[in-house]
């Protein structure tokens, strides 16, 4: 499996994580009953392709992290922006999940308490803590990744959904069997920990090993996303 791993993070050494676009006309009905249609505000405006459109990057994430602090409406805000960001203009239900979750009397105390158990590196129990309307395990652990503040020698929190699934299954790697058990937070904190010790061998970040296999999307045998004609 590591041989397979090295080649694919050389085959892809030169990919870049592009910022992700995104339509606020399709959010601004979800959001403004809510008071978050400013959060539409971030990123930047698209050069080219639709009117309107913006680009979100995942700096853009972390740098809103950076500026809320412990703020609830801070809280919220970010979170509104980790769906956005993961939603893009691919996922359209991503809006009505995000009204869903704003909707949510859980919402407040969800986002507090979960981000405080994945700065305090309980990764299991965030996991286990996360429940709220619209939201499941591809886009929770979104936002756990955007909220840990661990620096890079610490096993951070990834992002664990279906394309990052897709690509650990061709590697014939499962979760349930490397955790010996079928308890989810018990498996997705196997998968962090699996993934930073396959990256330290490998000399890469786990987060850019996560973009990789997400990019990837299960394909490990083709030419990389990236190298194609149509980018």
């Amino acid at each position: 499996m590591m041989e397979q791993l090295q080649k694919l993070v050389d085959r892809c050494r030169d990919c870049k994580q592009e910022p992700v676009r995104f339509r606020p006309s399709t959010w601004r009905p979800r959001l403004e009953p809510r008071g978050a249609a400013h959060v539409l505000d971030v990123g930047v405006e698209c050069a080219s392709g639709r009117s309107g459109d913006r680009l979100i990057s995942r700096g853009d994430l972390l740098d809103l992290r950076d500026r809320v602090g412990d703020d609830p409406d801070g809280l919220r805000d970010l979170f509104v922006a980790v769906m956005i960001w993961g939603s893009g203009t691919t996922n359209g239900r991503g809006p009505r999940y995000t009204e869903a979750a704003l909707s949510d009397t859980r919402l407040p105390a969800v986002l507090w308490t979960t981000r405080q158990s994945v700065r305090s590196s309980d990764l299991s129990g965030a996991y286990g803590q996360f429940v709220l309307n619209g939201v499941g395990r591809s886009f929770f652990t979104k936002w756990f990744a955007a909220v840990d503040d661990h620096d890079t020698g610490c096993d951070r929190a990834l992002i664990l959904d279906a394309r990052v699934f897709h690509s650990l299954n061709a590697l014939e790697w499962c979760s349930w069997q490397a955790a010996g058990t079928r308890h989810w937070p018990t498996r997705y904190t196997t998968y962090v920990s699996t993934m930073h010790g396959w990256a330290s061998s490998l000399g890469v970040t786990a987060d850019r090993l996560e973009w990789l296999l997400f990019h990837l999307n299960g394909h490990l045998d083709g030419p990389c996303p990236c190298a194609s004609p149509s980018g």
